[in-house]
């Protein structure tokens, strides 16, 4: 691979995995017609092995060019973006960029399985050992997303034990309008064993 990479060569890679049914499907699975939680995101139908594939090949990706990726109108690019991030989230050295290039570029965390497979990696290793009142701001900004965010996040936390943080928020939720944070709460409060991978539940 050349040593300057961008976020368009990503997504050229991306493409050479385009399946046809999958991009027919996903615009109904992941709700993007008008008015839906996902409305006007884009897919251009790469499963999602493939786009670990493609992270792995990009590990290496600049942090600018991350951030380009993670701008993306192509839902794939943004997913592989945050693939990315979570591999560089191994490196003790890099987590302090991460989480802020991740916190910066939030609104683009914007549909549940980006949430779900980045908020337990990403700010739940960053937060495990810190203060989680930024947990409190996200559940308390009325975004779904960050709501969702606050909620998945502590994962993390339960994995190790800690259940304090998810019993605090899914209290908060309990009267919450909208199935998303109800599911999402209801999966943390699942028995441990029983979690399912991440961006499974909807």
């Amino acid at each position: 691979m050349p040593e300057q990479l961008t976020a368009q060569d990503v997504e050229r890679e991306l493409r050479k995995h385009r399946n046809l049914s999958r991009e027919e499907h996903s615009p109904r699975f992941f709700k993007t017609g008008k008015g839906e939680y996902g409305e006007g995101d884009v897919f251009i139908g790469v499963p999602v092995p493939a786009q670990r594939k493609t992270a792995s090949l990009f590990r290496h990706l600049s942090y600018p060019e991350i951030e380009n990726l993670l701008a993306s109108e192509v839902h794939e690019c943004r997913l592989t973006a945050i693939f990315i991030l979570n591999a560089r989230m191994k490196l003790a050295a890099e987590q302090e960029t991460v989480v802020a290039l991740f916190l910066r570029n939030l609104d683009r965390v914007n549909n549940w399985d980006l949430v779900d497979s980045s908020a337990p990696i990403i700010l739940g290793t960053w937060l495990q050992e810190r203060d989680r009142q930024l947990l409190y701001q996200l559940a308390a900004s009325k975004h779904l997303w960050r709501e969702r965010v606050a909620v998945v996040t502590t994962l993390a936390f339960i994995r190790l034990g800690e259940t304090t943080d998810i019993l605090a928020l899914a209290e908060g939720f309990l009267t919450h309008t909208h199935d998303l944070i109800h599911k999402a709460c209801g999966w943390m409060l699942t028995p441990q064993p029983c979690h399912a991978p991440c961006f499974a539940i909807p």
